[in-house]
């Protein structure tokens, strides 16, 4: 794939990820444009004068709730990511249709748009909480993956073709639990909900870069999952704040003791490569000799933060840290 002759738009282009995937592509790939596309000024600003402002980045204020702004924006572009998502668990419960009209309409939205402006490819941000979803953030995300691999459908006869990530907690993003953690060390003591609780574990830089391989590799229909590390929670308390108490205050509605990334239901119908496992859509109503190389999983086989085979230690979860850590320091972690 020629990244220079490509024109790429990623939606919520100024959050955690965007600002992170930015960067990388900038500096790895060179593409001929890197469209910005998001809701706030603010943020654009600050984007700009922090220093995104090459000659080939572009701002566009916009909502994917909008989609007539959404097809002007995409006009020319050859990629889109799209990143774009109300995440906080407890907000999306409190505005369950706030998150409907983001999550899933706002989805629709990105997909109809990239098929009329005629874009190449298309891959959407999923999250481990898309499987058996136990909140409405989990259950928006889940439908947005069906919308965007059954689009492929309407865009048989077209170039268009769609495709999902799906990966556990990016560290010290936006929402994470890192800077919450980091200011209640100031306290002496640390709040977790259940001293069970597991995680998937990867960095903003491993997200991007394992977006960047997808986009490359994708046929169209694929569900993609990294083989990234678990982490106990208590263990990144530790790691974070070794001296402080932590107090247990009970699981909250919503919430999950371990992440699932792969089903067992859905491994029957997934592959394995070296560094992922695909999910191959289910069924096809277009025939593109798409193959989805890769070793079937056995039966019974699933993906859970807690039967992880790769694991990361207290030790481990420090080299994770330890660039928020400075960042905390100096006062401008994004909580």
């Amino acid at each position: 794939m020629d990244w220079k002759n490509q024109v790429v738009l990623i939606t919520g282009g100024t959050g955690s990820f965007g600002k992170k995937f930015t960067e990388i592509l900038l500096k790895e790939k060179s593409p001929k444009k890197i469209i910005i596309f998001s809701r706030d000024e603010l943020k654009q600003h600050e984007m700009q004068v922090g220093g995104f402002n090459q000659p080939n980045l572009r701002y566009f204020i916009g909502d994917i709730r909008d989609r007539e702004r959404l097809t002007r924006a995409m006009h020319g572009v050859d990629v889109v990511v799209h990143a774009a998502a109300l995440k906080q668990v407890p907000a999306c419960e409190y505005n369950p249709m706030e998150a409907v009209k983001t999550n899933i309409i706002g989805t629709s939205n990105v997909l109809e748009s990239a098929l009329d402006a005629g874009v190449k490819k298309v891959l959407a941000l999923s999250t481990d909480k898309a499987v058996s979803p136990a909140n409405l953030y989990g259950g928006t995300k889940l439908v947005a993956e069906k919308l965007v691999i059954q689009s492929n459908n309407y865009a048989a006869g077209s170039s268009t073709r769609y495709a999902c990530v799906r990966y556990g907690n990016v560290v010290g993003s936006r929402g994470s639990v890192v800077p919450l953690f980091l200011k209640q060390r100031n306290s002496g003591k640390i709040t977790i909900t259940d001293e069970r609780m597991t995680r998937f574990w990867l960095s903003l830089e491993q997200g991007v870069q394992f977006v960047i391989d997808c986009i490359e590799q994708m046929e169209g229909g694929e569900v993609f999952v990294p083989k990234i590390p678990s982490t106990k929670v208590v263990d990144l308390a530790r790691a974070i704040a070794p001296l402080a108490e932590i107090n247990f205050i009970g699981i909250r509605p919503g919430e999950k003791l371990h992440e699932d990334l792969l089903s067992a239901d859905e491994a029957r119908n997934a592959v394995e490569r070296e560094s992922m496992y695909i999910i191959r859509p289910p069924e096809t109503l277009w025939d593109r000799n798409q193959s989805y190389k890769g070793t079937p999983l056995p039966e019974g086989f699933s993906y859970t933060s807690d039967n992880n085979s790769d694991w990361l230690d207290v030790e481990g979860i420090k080299k994770y840290i330890a660039p928020f850590e400075e960042l905390y320091k100096a006062g401008k972690l994004e909580g």
